[in-house]
């Protein structure tokens, strides 16, 4: 049973130190793009490519003639969002570019009275000259993916952007976006994801903390290097043509825009990331909306490992490079079960600490420190992104970091079921994430009853807990290891949880 225990820790120590390197690698590149940056360039990011593609948006807009803008459809999925369709149809009818030229479709999939208040607000904006199509559904086969795939047929423009309800574009969107997807290679443009609610809470902080990293380091540095990144579902443009020549948006996974993605890009389809645009939008607030997120997330990223890692393989124009970053990009969720498996074997090597027999494991184990170092460098450059390189915020950084790794290591939980029955590719229903828009207090959307999932925390949350309660009482097994740490991290962060998920419910 020792060597088990042994061998299962040291190999997953090894796949987080090999992912780290992964990460590392997308790090510098970022960093190098960052630091070779000129003023100009950070300050007027369109100015470069309008002259590169001979297409200026901004100029044909100012001069009065719009004849030669394309036709741009605006999907906007709706499923029973109450607190937030209003703001959205508000922003994209503000959105500056001609009133001619802009097709909206609202695919409203709701069931309660969300399907009212559309149905009133698109008579509005209809009478007051808007093209604006609302499609309503009360099937919701293929979910998202099904209401996209509905509606693609009758959107009229050669590019569809897509906004998801929590979103609030900037009037300056399309004008920013529109030159970087006119060369005809290019099948999408992704934006930057801003936070309406950054500061709400410890919890939205965290989530803003991952997100930063993700929409700084992991896209442009993939897209720099020359590898597959993805559609992030919302704020983003594709070409018409793109997503019917890949096969059209399907819902056999529970992320269609991650899935999309790669299958544009087998087909030889470039993305292009732009970090400059900033979408602002919403995030979840509480603790349950956070987990169907999660979830719904990391369930489909194991999905479209399983859809799409024989193809991978087999695809003979891509680089092995191309091929590994890929595959790390769709295993990523994957660790929050190796975060597990080290979480339920930390009590017994918690134990085995100072056994003189075991002490080469544990000496060699300390070199996995590396990964932390290599992760931390990465969350870094998407903090400093957004605020700067000060002593102050290096010192709220180190805060923030800790708590993040706290609240990430408490969703392991809740996120290894998702991966696993993503790789078991068993089936379920797309879970929607309510958006609140700061309404909590009766709020419809709150879920009123606990899941499987939080007695399953409640199980490990004391499993952990008698773990530190012998460590604690036993002196000798080492309360400044790395393992002890660890271990007591992961019981804060699923105490984070339970505590709020049970004053949510009150």
């Amino acid at each position: 049973m020792v060597v088990v225990v042994l061998t299962v820790a040291g190999v997953s120590l090894f796949l987080i130190l090999i992912y780290s390197f992964f990460t590392l690698a997308l790090a510098l590149k970022y960093n190098k793009i960052k630091s070779s940056e000129t003023a100009a360039q950070k300050l007027s990011p369109l100015n470069s490519v309008e002259s590169e593609n001979n297409f200026n948006s901004s100029e044909i807009v100012n001069d009065g003639n719009t004849n030669t803008l394309p036709i741009v459809t605006i999907q906007l999925p709706i499923y029973n969002e109450l607190y937030v369709v209003d703001r959205l149809l508000d922003a994209v009818v503000s959105l500056d570019y001609p009133i001619e030229k802009l097709h909206i479709q609202v695919l409203d999939d709701s069931t309660d009275d969300t399907k009212n208040i559309v149905e009133k607000k698109v008579n509005q904006l209809v009478n007051a000259g808007f093209d604006i199509q609302l499609l309503h559904r009360i099937d919701r086969i293929g979910f998202k993916a099904g209401a996209l795939k509905a509606a693609l047929p009758f959107a009229k423009g050669e590019f569809v952007a897509v906004f998801d309800a929590d979103f609030v574009p900037q009037s300056s969107w399309l004008k920013f976006v529109l030159p970087h997807i006119v060369n005809n290679k290019i099948g999408m443009v992704q934006t930057k994801w801003g936070h309406l609610n950054r500061s709400e809470s410890l919890l939205t902080q965290v989530q803003a903390m991952l997100l930063d990293m993700h929409f700084t380091v992991e896209q442009l540095g993939r897209n720099s290097l020359g590898h597959f990144i993805n559609f992030n579902g919302t704020a983003g443009i594709w070409r018409k043509e793109c997503i019917i020549d890949a096969g059209n948006w399907q819902g056999d996974t529970l992320t269609e825009d991650l899935d999309l993605s790669y299958r544009a890009q087998l087909k030889g389809w470039q993305f292009k990331y732009l970090e400059q645009v900033e979408s602002p939008a919403e995030l979840p607030a509480t603790i349950s909306a956070c987990r169907s997120q999660q979830y719904r997330w990391n369930k489909g990223g194991s999905e479209n490992f399983q859809k799409f890692a024989g193809q991978l393989l087999k695809n003979k124009t891509l680089s092995a490079k191309t091929k590994l970053f890929s595959y790390a990009h769709l295993l990523n969720s994957s660790l929050f079960l190796i975060i597990l498996l080290m979480g339920i074997l930390s009590v017994p090597l918690m134990m085995l600490y100072q056994s003189e027999e075991h002490k080469l494991f544990f000496m060699v184990s300390q070199i996995f420190g590396i990964a932390t170092l290599n992760f931390i460098f990465a969350y870094w450059l998407g903090f400093k992104a957004q605020f700067g390189n000060s002593i102050k915020q290096k010192w709220n950084f180190i805060k923030l970091f800790i708590v993040f790794l706290c609240i990430a290591m408490g969703f392991a939980v809740n996120n290894s079921l998702a991966v696993i029955m993503g790789h078991l590719r068993v089936s379920s229903p797309f879970v929607r994430t309510p958006k609140y828009n700061q309404v909590k207090h009766k709020n419809i959307y709150m879920r009123k009853s606990f899941n499987l999932v939080f007695w399953l925390e409640v199980l490990l949350l004391g499993y952990l807990g008698y773990g530190i309660y012998m460590a604690v009482a036993n002196f000798k097994y080492g309360l400044a290891s790395g393992i002890f740490i660890f271990m007591c991290m992961f019981f804060v962060g699923l105490l984070y949880l339970i505590v709020n998920s049970i004053l949510e419910k009150r």
